[in-house]
C-alpha cells in the first residue's frame, strides 16, 4: 500500500524567541514492512541528521536568529505492507531489556499494578497481547482532547479517558509490570473514520518465546499493519515524540498542528484535521 502523508506544525511566539534548539523524529524509519520511497523535510535554520540509539532518523534544529514563528512541514510517499505476526525490525542496537525499566510516563500506581497481574507473571505471547490491549480499551475510553503529554499512565487509568498515546503507555506499564519489554511507537495511521486523527501512537511488545517485536493497536484493538507508518520508537512518548525541543525568549507559545494520510487504494482521504491550538509549557522539556 502506498500511503501519501503531509504534516505541518506550527510553532508561534507572543515575543521573539532568541534561541531554540529542536530534535525531529519525522522521517518514517525504513524496516520490515515499510520503505520510503520519497520525503521532504521543510524547516527554518540549520538542522543536521544522525540516527539515534533506537534506530530512528533525528534530525537536529537550530534557530540561532530571533523569531516568533517556526513553521515544520513534511511530506511524502511511504510503501507499506503487512508482515507476518505484525513483526517490525528491531533496527538499533539496544537490547530489547533497555524497553522493561518503567519511566515516569508508564510508571504503575497500585491500581495499575493490580490490573497487569490479572494477566498473570508470565512472558506474554501473541493472544495474551492482544487480550491486554483489548481489556485497557475497555476501561480507557478514546475520547480525543481529554489528556495532554504531560499525563502518566497511572493518571490516565484512574481517569478512564484518553487518547491513543495514553492507550501506548498503559500498555507498557502493564507490560513492564509483568517483567515484558515493550516500546513506543509514533508514526501515522491511514483511516476512513472522521473523528480520528492520522498522527498516531501504539506499542512494540516483546515476545520472548518467539524472541521477536509484536506489534500492536491498543486504541483500535488490531496488530500492526499496512494502515501504519512508523516513525520513531522509544522507552515513552518523549524518547519518540515527533517534535521536542528546547528555547531561549518567546513568552506564552501555541502551537497548531495539521496531519492528513491517504492512499490510492483508500478512495476517502483520512481524517484531516483542523488546526489544533494548544497552550505549551513556556520551554518543551
Amino acid at each position: 500500500m502506498l500511503l501519501h502523508i503531509e504534516h505541518e506544525t506550527i510553532y508561534r511566539y507572543d515575543r521573539p524567541v532568541n534561541h531554540s534548539v529542536q530534535s525531529l523524529r519525522l522521517t518514517p524509519r525504513t524496516e520490515a514492512g515499510q520503505r520510503v520511497l520519497n520525503w521532504q523535510l521543510q524547516t527554518p535554520g540549520q538542522k543536521s541528521e544522525q540516527v539515534d540509539a533506537h534506530g530512528n532518523v533525528m534530525h537536529l534544529l537550530t534557530i540561532d536568529e530571533p523569531h516568533v514563528e517556526i513553521r515544520i512541514h513534511v511530506n511524502g510517499t511511504v510503501e507499506t505492507e503487512s508482515v507476518a505476526d505484525a513483526t517490525p525490525s528491531n533496527r538499533g542496537r539496544l537490547s530489547p531489556l533497555v524497553y522493561l525499566p518503567e519511566t515516569t510516563l508508564t510508571r504503575a500506581d497500585d491500581a495499575l499494578r493490580s490490573f497487569a497481574q490479572c494477566f498473570g507473571k508470565h512472558p506474554l505471547e501473541r493472544d495474551e497481547v492482544l487480550a491486554l490491549a483489548e481489556t485497557i480499551r475497555e476501561h480507557v475510553e478514546y475520547v480525543p482532547g481529554s489528556t495532554d503529554v504531560s499525563d502518566s499512565a497511572a493518571g490516565v487509568f484512574a481517569l478512564r479517558r484518553g487518547v491513543c498515546q495514553d492507550h501506548a503507555h498503559i500498555m507498557l506499564a502493564c507490560c513492564r509490570n509483568l517483567g515484558v519489554p515493550a516500546r513506543y511507537v509514533s508514526g501515522y495511521l491511514l483511516t476512513e473514520r472522521d473523528d480520528h486523527i492520522a498522527s498516531h501512537a501504539w506499542v512494540d511488545v516483546w515476545l520472548n518465546e518467539s524472541q521477536r517485536w509484536f506489534a500492536v493497536d491498543v486504541t483500535n484493538g488490531v496488530p500492526g499493519g499496512s494502515h501504519h507508518c512508523r516513525l520513531a520508537v522509544g522507552r515513552d512518548y518523549l524518547d519518540a515524540c515527533p517534535v521536542r525541543g528546547v528555547r531561549r525568549g518567546g513568552g506564552a507559545e501555541t502551537m497548531a498542528a495539521t496531519v492528513a494520510v491517504s492512499s490510492d487504494e483508500v478512495p476517502r482521504r483520512s481524517a484531516a484535521p483542523r488546526p489544533r491550538l494548544l497552550q505549551q509549557r513556556q520551554a518543551q522539556q
